[in-house]
């Protein structure tokens, strides 16, 4: 069967402004031969997505793509394959996904959410209205990296922040819990900073993620140039306010690049992000390189090379603690889901507690 598809560039194709490029374009080929049409979502909501294709803005369908798995959902960000008439219009697949933002939806529910799907850059969004909590951060970037996309740390409200020398250590502590990663003062008041953001995301698709209250509205409406997404008053005090943006909405930039918002976030939980935590905490990982023990918890082993390097206050007491935390939050997720990674934790902790009442039993003078 002959492709029904345009044969348009894929520069030209009026899908670009919303990430459309030439690995799209052959990605869909099997699609196109059997005559679907293809569109970006930009919008879900209990089982309809608003989806932008060639003809615009068309309302869909998507009982063909809602299986059990949550992971597996249709999201914004998402290619559609659909439909080229109807009503309703059906999606009848997505495209397979190049990255995806993941969080644990529960630390008591071995469950995951998609957040955002295609994306290139995660803006973390950090009120320096609000006092700075590193750890919130490092957990951000965690998930960010783990996605597959390239984390940009934007502190938001800068314009409160009245001492230059102030806002250059708070910039400055972010950077040292984010290696790797960009941090960037931004007001949406005065303009700083954003025209340096715009720039950085024009390549890519993003996804505005934070916490309630870190200006993140504010902050797209400044990226897109126009008041689209609805404000509400926040407590400067305490940086905390009622969600403005309630569902994630997919909008391109006039500067180009593609712009996901998200509902502020009271929860990040870890999902099976091993791998952005070692990102998060690099410096760590290869202070362990250096331990007597290859599994070594970094508690109290000797010949710890990350626990001499707190003493030599190479690595502060707060940064260590986080890297234990984020890792046994993952960990316990991971092994609700994976029956066999629960099994080697269970041997490992056997193991662990053989090899302390063996250890007690020598200082005792007692052999087994």
């Amino acid at each position: 069967m002959s492709s029904s598809f345009p044969q348009v560039s894929s520069a030209s194709h009026p899908l670009a402004p919303y990430g459309w490029d030439a690995r799209w374009e052959a990605a869909f080929t099997p699609y196109a031969e059997r005559g679907l049409l293809p569109g970006r979502v930009v919008r879900v909501d209990r089982g309809q997505c608003d989806v932008h294709t060639a003809d615009g803005l068309v309302h869909a369908d998507t009982a063909f793509v809602t299986p059990h798995d949550p992971l597996r959902v249709i999201c914004t960000g998402d290619w559609a394959a659909m439909d080229r008439a109807g009503d309703p219009r059906f999606v009848r697949e997505y495209l397979p996904r190049r990255t995806a933002f993941v969080r644990s939806t529960s630390s008591t529910r071995s469950e995951g959410q998609i957040l955002a799907a295609n994306v290139e850059y995660a803006i973390i969004a950090i009120s320096l209205a609000a006092e700075l909590n590193l750890g919130r951060v490092e957990r951000f970037l965690a998930l960010g990296w783990e996605s597959g996309a390239t984390p940009l740390v934007v502190l938001t409200k800068a314009d409160l922040v009245a001492d230059p020398l102030v806002r250059g250590h708070l910039v400055q502590d972010v950077g040292n819990a984010a290696p790797g990663a960009r941090v960037l003062a931004v007001s949406s008041e005065t303009g700083e900073g954003i025209e340096t953001l715009a720039r950085l995301v024009s390549g890519g698709t993003s996804v505005l993620i934070g916490s309630s209250g870190a200006g993140k509205s504010t902050l797209a409406n400044a990226l897109l140039g126009r008041d689209v997404m609805e404000v509400q008053a926040i407590r400067d005090v305490d940086g905390k306010g009622r969600h403005t943006t309630t569902t994630r909405n997919l909008l391109a930039l006039p500067g180009g690049g593609v712009l996901i918002d998200t509902p502020g976030l009271r929860g990040v939980g870890m999902w099976d992000a091993g791998n952005g935590v070692g990102q998060v905490f690099s410096e760590i990982e290869e202070l362990a390189a250096g331990c007597r023990f290859h599994n070594c918890a970094h508690l109290s082993e000797p010949g710890c090379a990350v626990l001499a390097a707190v003493a030599d206050g190479v690595l502060t007491e707060r940064r260590l603690e986080s890297y234990r935390k984020l890792l046994r939050e993952n960990q316990r997720i991971v092994a609700k889901t994976d029956a066999r990674l629960r099994a080697e934790i269970r041997r490992d902790w056997r193991l662990k507690g053989a090899e302390g009442r063996a250890a007690v039993d020598a200082k005792r003078g007692r052999f087994r």
